[in-house]
């Protein structure tokens, strides 16, 4: 699984339309979100840094939410955006949920182990489960 990095506002426009989800590294307004949704109609979830969500309207995330898009809270821990403008989850990871889904872990006993081993955000996480493992 691959996250778009998007670190300003004049990347918004240069998206690929095909972008599902989107990691916001800076503070987005309301205008930025409406862009990015219509940039990327195939869009399915933002993450956005703990901080910035506190500060982020209310009209932007439920704007999100209309449009069937899940916000997200976490950081891509280590990326460089320098070297490659996309995040990418191993698919070593999406086998480790698999499997202690498998093994019969809960969901949050699962989340909570691949936290501690991989630095992801529980939110993220919990996207992964829900589109690649429990579908």
């Amino acid at each position: 699984m691959r996250l778009r990095v998007v670190s300003s506002k004049k990347e918004i426009r240069d998206l690929n339309r095909t972008e599902q989800v989107v990691h916001l590294a800076f503070r987005a307004s309301n205008m930025d979100v409406m862009g990015l949704v219509q940039n990327c109609p195939r869009l399915r979830a933002v993450q956005i840094p703990p901080s910035y969500h506190q500060t982020m309207s209310k009209a932007a995330q439920q704007f999100l939410e209309i449009q069937g898009v899940e916000l997200l809270k976490g950081d891509v821990w280590g990326h460089r955006k320098d070297i490659d403008e996309y995040y990418t989850v191993s698919e070593k990871v999406i086998d480790r949920l698999s499997s202690l889904i498998a093994d019969g872990h809960s969901i949050d006993d699962t989340v909570k182990r691949v936290q501690r081993e991989t630095k992801l955000s529980e939110d993220l996480i919990r996207y992964i489960l829900k589109e690649k493992v429990i579908s």
